[in-house]
């Protein structure tokens, strides 16, 4: 609740955002890693679910020049996704879901073919951990052996958010649950089983545009369980 005399301004500040959170105009100001960059300010523009900040801070140049900056960050926390394979059939086990922010941005009908996986519930949760959760939830599959396969900044021109892919086997006998997706998150998600090759052309026709799936399926070609 917003105490009397005090404004949404406060909100994500010195009063719990919805999920908490407060000093969110904090961040940054501590960075102490990169001698080249001193970070002045930082002003809180949104927190209703993710944090939208502006960050100025002064930039050493090359040449030893210093500049101001200003720059606009995107934080909706870090994320998880895995590539469902099994090699005994050379198939792989994918999702098929409404997005809308690539609805309104061109794509045919924002139902994107993507690797299951989701955001950390929080800061300090294990990407690991997530995955196999987010696994559950949308494919009904438990998993078992699993491989850390690389974590990679997805949008580091404006979004922080760091992506940890991981790969595992799959197989019917790994069917545990519904899946589906959570009804009290709005999800409707469809299970889409492909041949390995299926998938890898499917990348070649955009019909499978999701980054995160896209390195997946070639990592798995060139250096994972479908390697020659």
């Amino acid at each position: 609740m917003v105490k009397a005399g005090m404004t949404n301004k406060n909100v994500g500040v010195d009063i719990p955002d919805r999920r908490g959170r407060t000093g969110l105009d904090r961040t940054g100001l501590d960075l102490t890693g990169n001698p080249r960059v001193k970070v002045r300010d930082v002003k809180l523009l949104s927190c209703h679910w993710y944090v939208e900040r502006t960050t100025t801070f002064d930039f050493q140049h090359a040449d030893g020049t210093w500049s101001t900056q200003e720059r606009e960050t995107h934080d909706r926390g870090n994320g998880a996704t895995v590539l469902l394979y099994d090699t005994a059939r050379e198939t792989v086990l994918l999702t098929r879901q409404f997005r809308y922010p690539v609805y309104v941005n061109g794509h045919a009908d924002g139902m994107l073919v993507e690797t299951p996986g989701g955001l950390l519930d929080e800061e300090d949760e294990h990407p690991e951990v997530a995955v196999r959760r987010e696994v559950v939830e949308e494919t009904g599959h438990t998993i078992g052996d699993i491989q850390h396969v690389f974590d990679v900044y997805m949008s580091p021109g404006s979004v922080t958010e760091r992506i940890s892919f991981f790969a595992a086997p799959y197989s019917p006998s790994t069917r545990t649950h519904e899946g589906g997706g959570l009804d009290e998150e709005g999800e409707d998600i469809e299970l889409v089983e492909l041949p390995f090759r299926r998938a890898l052309e499917m990348i070649r026709s955009g019909e499978i545009a999701d980054a995160k799936t896209i390195m997946l399926l070639q990592w798995a070609a060139l250096e994972g369980p479908f390697r020659a």
